[in-house]
C-alpha cells in the first residue's frame, strides 16, 4: 500500500522544477493544465496516461499542508488551473471570491460520485457550484490492541490516561490537537470563544507530560513499529498503519470528531478551464479512480469504485465510516483573523511549555 497524502512526499516528480519555472500556465500553451495537489495524493502514472489520451501536458505541483497550499495560491506567481485541498481552505477561498463555477456538463463522469458525499460538501460549498469531492475521512484514535484496553477507546479521554504515559502521539496540528480537547469539553471544534480555547489549552497542557511526540506524518510508522500505544490520526493514516500491523485498531470517539473532505476546485487564476474540467472528468472515471484509490487508500466518494471493492474493504469502518459516525462529526470552518491569531498564540504556549 502506498503512503497517504498526510505523509511528507519523499520527492517531487523529476520534471517538477522545469514545470514550475518555465512559464507555467502561459496563455501561449493551450494544451496544458496546471495542477496543485497534496503530496503523494495522485498515482503518478495516471498523469502520464492523461497526457497520452488527450495530448494535454499536466504541469503538476505538490504541497504538504492546507495552509501551505493557501500561501502558494495567494502568492499569485503561478496560474493554477485546478487545485485540490481541504474543505475549510476551499470554504475560505469561496468566501474570498477566488473560485470559478465548475461546468458539470463537461464532467459526465461526475455521475459516479455518490450524492450523499456531494451533500456533505454543502458544509463548505452550499450550492455545490465550485467543488468536486476527491477523498474523505475522519480524525480518530489509532490504538494497539495488545497494549490498550479497547473498551476505553470510544472516548477522547483515553488520550489523557496516565497509564499510557509516554506512549501517546498527538497530531502536530493546532486545529486537530485542540479538537480532542474541545470535544471532551462538549464544545464545537469551530468555537471562537476564547474562554473555551483557554480551557482547551489547559487540558492539552495537562496531557503534554504523557505525550510521546507531536507528529504530522510519522504517526502511522511509529504505531506500526509498536513505538506507541495510542495516536490521534487521520483515518487514512490509520488504514495505512493497519496494513503493516494487524494489532492496530481505529476508533472515532463518541464525543464526536472532525469529518473532512478534500475537494477539487477551479481557481479564478485558471487559464485552461476546459482542460481543467477534462482532467476532473478523467479522475472521476471508474478505471482511473480505482487505480487512484489503490494508491492513496483513503475513502473514495466514487460509488462506481466502491461497488467494485471486496466486501471486506467496503465494510472496513476505518476507511469507510458508518453514516452515523460521519453525522456525529463536524467540518472545520475557517477561523476569523482574531481566532486564528489566538490559536497561534495558544499553540506556541503549548509547544514551548
Amino acid at each position: 500500500m502506498e503512503t497517504t497524502k498526510r505523509r511528507i512526499a519523499l520527492f517531487l516528480f523529476l520534471l517538477l522544477p522545469v514545470f514550475l519555472f518555465s512559464g507555467c500556465g502561459s496563455k501561449d500553451d493551450p494544451n496544458t493544465v496546471v495542477v496543485l495537489n497534496y503530496g503523494k495524493y495522485l498515482e503518478p502514472k495516471l498523469i502520464d496516461q492523461f497526457t497520452e489520451e488527450t495530448g494535454i501536458t499536466v504541469k503538476y505541483e505538490e504541497y504538504e499542508s492546507p495552509e501551505e497550499m493557501y500561501a502558494k495560491y495567494k502568492a499569485g506567481s503561478i496560474h493554477y488551473d485546478v487545485a485540490c485541498t481541504s474543505d475549510y481552505i476551499v470554504n475560505k477561498l469561496i468566501q474570498e471570491g477566488e473560485t470559478l463555477d465548475i461546468d458539470f456538463t463537461n464532467i459526465p463522469e461526475y455521475a459516479n460520485i455518490d450524492k450523499k458525499y456531494i451533500d456533505y460538501c454543502k458544509n463548505f460549498d452550499p450550492k455545490n457550484r465550485f467543488t468536486l469531492p476527491y477523498f474523505f475521512g475522519t480524525v480518530g484514535i489509532l490504538y494497539n490492541s495488545k497494549m490498550v484496553d479497547a473498551s476505553k477507546t470510544d472516548t477522547w479521554n483515553i488520550l489523557w490516561d496516565k497509564q499510557y504515559a509516554g506512549k501517546i502521539i498527538m497530531e502536530n496540528s493546532v486545529r486537530d490537537a485542540f479538537l480532542a480537547a474541545q470535544k471532551l469539553l462538549g464544545e464545537s471544534c469551530n468555537t471562537n470563544d476564547q474562554h473555551v480555547l483557554d480551557k482547551s489549552l489547559d487540558l492539552l497542557l495537562k496531557q503534554k507530560p504523557l505525550v510521546y511526540s507531536y507528529y504530522c506524518d510519522e504517526s502511522a510508522d511509529e504505531m506500526a513499529a509498536g513505538n506507541a500505544a495510542l495516536a490521534q490520526v487521520y483515518s487514512g493514516e490509520a488504514a495505512y498503519a493497519q496494513s503493516m500491523n494487524e494489532d492496530l485498531e481505529f476508533s472515532v470517539p463518541k464525543e464526536g470528531s472532525n469529518m473532512w473532505v478534500d475537494a477539487w476546485f477551479i481557481p479564478k487564476t485558471c487559464r485552461h478551464k476546459k482542460n481543467a474540467e477534462l482532467f476532473l472528468n478523467y479522475l472521476c472515471r471508474p478505471d482511473v479512480a480505482m487505480v487512484n484509490f489503490d494508491y492513496v487508500y483513503y475513502a473514495t466518494p466514487n460509488k462506481a469504485v466502491f461497488e467494485q471493492l471486496d466486501e471486506e474493504v467496503q465494510q472496513d469502518e476505518t476507511i469507510f465510516p458508518k453514516t452515523e459516525t460521519l453525522d456525529n462529526c463536524e467540518f472545520f470552518q475557517p477561523s476569523d483573523e482574531i481566532t486564528n491569531n489566538y490559536y497561534i498564540e495558544l499553540w506556541e504556549a503549548l509547544k514551548s511549555s
